[in-house]
């Protein structure tokens, strides 16, 4: 057998190990720290009736009045939705819908007539709404470029492999490229108030003001180039595939034109469910002694843009005004609700238990 001889140390915990022929091996036992042997000062609760019953009770107390707040404060926004998709054959845009494809070089216009039963303060938010869209898709997110969205000349004559195949077309690039930007949300929609004495009033619609301020300022930006003329500065360029124009005349205003495009910044920022509703337009009250929406007759104008038949997606157009937390949104309230309920009830089923077999464990362990 061979033998071998050890010396240890207790200040440190090193063991070193010595052999027949001389060396010496390091024993892998940690150094005999607090850290290392987790002597380290710990505080770890003691659970008791005494300790978990009024936890359960005060977060059901907390929780619940919070949750009615957030309820109430949800249900007392108010929301008007359209679903124009066009799939049944009594909907107005029934026509369009069929026969619309995005081959269609000019668009095709439906009237939609509705009502609001209650007046609309404040300032009106106008969404627009699509369905079993999946801008979540791996290829679908990664599909653009942001360095040419940012402003990068080099970019924008050269986009990045990631926008294949809207990329180039003939050798020419594609601004804006990419799978996100083809598929841009481009229905036109219109919204008139009739007037009870026949007339049709236009209702005033803000297009700016709609974007994040960090996407407007920080994330998208317009080539500079020598000349301040966007025609110019997109020189050389083609439009998406599925665009009726190019991103220089997506508006009339310079500073909502070209990549700063509030549509289209609001368009990039891909939604995480397949069902979502992104910001249009906003509807500004102006007198504060009349509402912004009148109660009574309204039409809704839509220039037939967008075909969604051929994933089996749907369009609506939806009216709503916001609170001190958003829009309308149950979800948070409901938790809210629920999660301090069934807190308060385990609180009273765990106190019945302790009162019904605390004394009797009590009493065992006194007489033992």
């Amino acid at each position: 057998m061979m033998a071998s001889s050890y010396s240890a140390k207790d200040e440190d915990g090193h063991i070193t190990v010595s052999g027949p022929g001389g060396g010496t091996l390091r024993n892998k036992k940690p150094e005999n720290t607090a850290f290392k042997q987790q002597r380290l000062p710990a505080w770890q609760p003691i659970l008791t009736a005494g300790t978990v019953l009024p936890a359960f009770f005060i977060i059901g107390l907390i929780f619940i009045p919070i949750g009615i707040g957030l309820y109430v404060t949800s249900n007392n926004i108010k929301e008007f939705e359209i679903d124009y998709t066009g799939d049944d054959t009594s909907s107005p845009c029934y026509n369009c819908a069929k026969n619309f494809s995005w081959n269609n070089t000019k668009s095709c216009t439906c009237t939609i007539p509705f009502q609001l039963d209650q007046p609309y303060e404040s300032n009106v938010f106008m969404y627009y709404g699509l369905s079993n869209f999946y801008q979540n898709h791996r290829r679908y997110v990664k599909s653009r470029d942001d360095s040419q969205l940012n402003g990068n000349i080099d970019s924008l004559k050269k986009p990045s492999k990631e926008c294949e195949p809207y990329a180039s077309i003939d050798n020419k690039p594609i601004a804006p490229c990419g799978a996100i930007a083809n598929s841009m949300f481009n229905d036109t929609l219109k919204l008139f108030y009739n007037d009870p004495n026949g007339t049709s009033v236009p209702i005033p619609l803000t297009s700016t003001g709609i974007a994040w301020w960090t996407d407007k300022h920080v994330k998208f930006r317009n080539p500079v180039g020598t000349n301040s003329n966007l025609t110019a500065v997109f020189q050389g360029t083609v439009k998406p595939v599925n665009w009726h124009r190019p991103v220089y005349e997506l508006d009339t205003d310079p500073e909502n034109n070209g990549f700063i495009n509030e549509d289209f910044i609001v368009w990039m920022r891909t939604a995480a469910l397949p069902t979502f509703r992104k910001l249009y337009r906003i509807i500004q009250k102006k007198n504060n002694m009349a509402p912004t929406l009148p109660r009574g007759n309204y039409t809704l104008v839509v220039d037939y843009n967008y075909p969604v038949r051929s994933f089996e997606g749907r369009k609506r157009m939806i009216l709503s005004t916001i609170s001190w937390m958003g829009g309308k949104n149950p979800f948070l309230g409901i938790a809210y609700i629920t999660v301090g309920s069934v807190c308060f009830f385990l609180g009273v089923v765990l106190l019945v238990i302790h009162h019904k077999y605390g004394n009797r464990n009590n009493s065992a362990n006194i007489s033992n």
